[in-house]
């Protein structure tokens, strides 16, 4: 059975001090049965790694370099992330592959770099609104996925998890309908068969992202082959968040 996992990505938001009081909260009430993981900006980790410690809620870093080490001013290695106790990474968000121009030769070696330092790497995939009006969704569903897989053999899938953010439900208040959801996930495990095999296709989770609310994630969560959310705004609202947790449980 796969994992339900929810991760909140803070995104540029947060103090050293809020940082650390929405972690307390979202280690507190944490549901069991759930992998729940936060990813604070990069100055805060340690402050919120030291509140999560000897919680069951996970660590995880917004993005990291494909580099272990070396002249790369103002990156962060996945080697870095690791010795901060991270556990995961997200690599290729939508806000990093549009709004920074990250190519999917780069990101393919991020994914790649991330678990070789031991994280589990987060990869993010979606279409714009131009390109699902255009009907290329699963065009670029499969170049998302096949190029991010490029640089990773089948043994390492065990510590990579997708996640379908479509990026005109990103932060607009829209939001897929689970069947449309439900969809683009069928056809993303459907690509993954061709790629790795149907046992390791079957047994990669894959997350949910968009404007998921707390009133929207029970029916998203309900799909077969959604196993949870990476969750932006709601993220920030700990009883918000706690919310889709609970809704995220078998």
């Amino acid at each position: 059975m796969r994992p339900r996992i929810v991760a909140g990505n803070w995104k540029m938001n947060t103090t050293r001090e809020t940082a650390r009081q929405l972690a307390q909260e979202v280690a507190q009430g944490a549901t069991a049965g759930v992998t729940v993981v936060v990813c604070p900006p990069y100055p805060y980790l340690e402050a919120v790694g030291t509140v999560l410690k000897g919680s069951s809620v996970a660590l995880g870093a917004q993005d990291c370099h494909y580099q272990e080490k070396g002249a790369y001013t103002g990156s962060v290695s996945p080697a870095m992330l690791a010795d901060m106790c991270c556990a995961y990474v997200l690599v290729g968000h939508s806000e990093r592959r549009h709004g920074l121009q990250e190519g999917e030769g780069l990101l393919q070696f991020k994914v790649a770099a991330a678990i070789k330092a031991g994280l589990t790497a987060v990869l993010c995939v979606g279409e714009t609104l131009e390109e699902r009006e255009a009907k290329r969704i699963e065009q670029v569903l499969a170049r998302h996925v096949s190029s991010g897989l490029a640089a990773l053999s089948a043994d390492k899938m065990g510590r990579l998890v997708i996640a379908y953010e479509p990026v005109w439900a990103i932060g607009t208040g829209k939001v897929a309908t689970p069947e449309q959801a439900q969809e683009a996930h069928a056809f993303i495990r459907g690509h993954l068969r061709t790629i790795v095999g149907h046992a390791v296709a079957d047994a990669t989770p894959i997350l949910y992202g968009g404007s998921v609310t707390g009133d929207n994630a029970a029916n998203l969560f309900a799909q077969p082959d959604i196993d949870g959310g990476l969750i932006g705004g709601a993220s920030l609202k700990p009883t918000d968040f706690l919310k889709i947790v609970a809704a995220a449980k078998r």
